[in-house]
């Protein structure tokens, strides 16, 4: 009896050990959270632009496919970022960019903001994975596929967050690279139908993922992501971290006025105590030159207090 005792101290014991040391999230404070208007002109900073000197580069793998089973038939195109930094055997943190080619990879440069960011200390060590909406071909044409993308992005379902937890990052992330199991170490980020895409896979599982980003979110009528704002309202606060952008020049079409849909969720986020953060201001929907302009600021605000040391 004593022995059996014993035993279960000692595994409650390590399991608190365990846990403890899977927490990386200090307290980030209240610093930038709120409504912050961002007036333009809207400029490329530096982060974006270029290197700075002494800081290493990381890799990018080459772009690959990977066939889905939960979206059967469809595939996507991904590809992974590993920052200098980054060591085997030392779990890294995560983020995953949806739009990869014509956002991500494209006008937001984030490689180049990653190095910067994890150089000068503003971010952890991050493992990035950078993905294109699925089709059966793996290329998304946009003239053509844009209802396979809303079907994806814009469904308020846990489908795309299962992709993400038990395919793509099981089967392409974890055998390459040691990830950190905490939630608060797992970010996700998207532009448009990949903002609201960002916004539902943490709001499905926090379990997993913490950190929100999200420029111009189709927050309206497409799918049903209207609801959102009375859904936050009516729900128990969950641990995520927002981040939300749009302007004046954003999309007002059949869906609905997407700068009101992004204030309404700032709203609704505010009204339940969450931790957000939004960049009203006078951009367009694409090129999205406003996020872009604030695209290194707002990834140290997401990942304020948050290290791996």
């Amino acid at each position: 009896m004593r022995n059996s005792i014993l035993v279960m101290v000692a595994l409650i014991l390590s399991g608190c050990s365990q846990s403890m040391a899977n927490r990386h999230q200090s307290d980030p404070g209240t610093a930038g959270n709120g409504t912050e208007r961002q007036p333009g002109p809207y400029t490329p900073p530096a982060e974006v632009v270029a290197r700075a000197p002494g800081a290493p580069e990381g890799r990018l793998s080459p772009a690959d496919l990977y066939k889905s089973k939960i979206f059967e038939g469809y595939n996507f195109k991904y590809r992974i970022y590993v920052p200098a930094q980054y060591r085997p055997g030392i779990p890294a943190a995560l983020m995953v960019f949806q739009d990869a080619s014509s956002v991500y990879l494209g006008l937001m440069n984030t490689p180049t903001v990653l190095d910067n960011l994890i150089y000068s200390g503003d971010m952890p060590v991050t493992i990035g994975l950078f993905i294109d909406p699925g089709t059966p071909s793996g290329t998304y044409v946009t003239a053509n596929d844009r209802d396979k993308r809303a079907l994806e992005y814009d469904t308020l379902s846990d489908r795309y967050a299962n992709f993400l937890i038990n395919e793509i990052i099981p089967d392409v992330v974890k055998p390459k690279y040691d990830l950190v199991n905490d939630p608060d170490g797992w970010a996700i980020g998207g532009q448009s139908s990949g903002g609201i895409a960002a916004f539902t896979v943490g709001w499905q599982r926090p379990d997993r993922f913490r950190k929100i980003l999200t420029h111009n979110g189709s927050f309206v009528n497409i799918r049903g992501g209207g609801a959102y704002p009375a859904m936050i309202r009516d729900a128990e606060p969950k641990p995520l971290r927002v981040y939300l952008l749009s302007g004046t020049a954003d999309l007002d079409n059949e869906y609905g006025k997407w700068l009101d849909a992004n204030t309404a969720m700032a709203a609704a986020l505010a009204e339940k105590g969450y931790a957000y953060r939004f960049r009203p201001g006078d951009g367009a929907h694409f090129p999205p030159v406003q996020a872009q302009a604030d695209f290194p600021s707002a990834l140290r605000w997401l990942w304020r207090g948050y290290s791996l040391r």
